[in-house]
């Protein structure tokens, strides 16, 4: 009896030293899948984009531009936003939200963009933030682009506080890449909105995301100005991204590691049987 529960407890402990260190393992292989799905996500746009032809891309370039028209004229565009119409559709090439992509080569991070800032969006990859300009350059734009930092399950902007003015990034959109150039790094609170509207005559990017790293109180902008592009990224996998969920990690990981264990113990046991076989008790009767 001893012997059995002796087992059991340490069966126990196994099971719970398993759990922990698959805990442990999950931001590292959740971060390892959601990169390879993020690049095969900007390979899928990427393919979409090489199927159009120069007739389309030019069409789609410039009901964004129309856009961005219509958005800096406009008063107060991140709460009036929705009085232009068709958001969600522009750019929208491949059905999945995806605009385009960007590349930051300093902190080696490159993301989707897609529509809007939801949770569900800013779990897996960058987001634009409605009501600034769609990210396809000229005067008179100014586009945000967001994501967490921080989380167990993707890098995302986690190490975005690295980049230093001069540092450059780019945004694809379509068959366009534009480069720009940190000019400016400003932390603010969320009401303050203003650091993020069109300023006359210029194209600005804004990368955006919470600061103080696990308060997240205020808003860490990275502003960035237009500059001459200097080089192309390519993209060479696909798929959509997704985030794993850690109660589906945990048992994934942990599974082999038990299975392997009962096969073990198995076999010792039985090697421990041919190695001391059991006495018959009537084996002295029958002598």
């Amino acid at each position: 009896m001893r012997k059995k529960s002796s087992i059991i407890s340490t069966i126990l402990l196994i099971i719970i030293l398993l759990v922990g260190l698959s805990v442990m393992l999950y931001p590292t292989i959740s971060d390892w899948w959601n990169s390879k799905t993020q690049s095969r996500a900007i390979a899928t746009y990427s393919q979409a984009v090489e199927q159009m032809d120069d007739s389309e891309t030019q069409l789609l370039l410039q009901q964004a531009k129309d856009y961005n028209e219509i958005l800096y004229h406009l008063p107060t565009p991140f709460s009036n936003a929705d009085q232009i119409g068709g958001y969600d559709d522009l750019l929208n090439i491949s059905g999945t939200g995806i605009m385009g992509y960007i590349t930051i080569p300093v902190i080696h991070v490159e993301l989707p963009i897609y529509h809007g800032t939801s949770e569900e969006v800013l779990n897996i990859a960058a987001g634009h933030l409605k009501g600034s300009s769609l990210p396809v350059g000229g005067v008179n734009t100014h586009a945000v682009i967001s994501a967490h930092r921080g989380l167990p399950s993707a890098k995302l902007f986690t190490d975005i506080d690295q980049l230093v003015v001069g540092d450059t990034f780019t945004v694809t959109v379509l068959d366009q890449v534009l480069t720009y150039e940190v000019e400016e790094i400003r932390i603010i609170l969320p009401e303050e909105v203003e650091n993020l509207y069109i300023e006359p005559e210029r194209d600005m990017v804004t990368l955006m995301t919470c600061t103080p790293y696990g308060v997240n109180s205020h808003r860490l902008l990275i502003r960035s100005r237009r500059i001459e592009t200097k080089y192309q990224s390519h993209a060479t996998v696909s798929a959509d991204a997704v985030q794993l969920d850690p109660m589906l990690v945990v048992p994934c990981l942990s599974a082999p590691l038990l299975v392997g264990l009962f096969v073990f113990w198995g076999m010792s046991g039985k090697q421990k049987k041919r190695k001391f076989p059991h006495e018959d008790p009537l084996s002295v009767l029958k002598q």
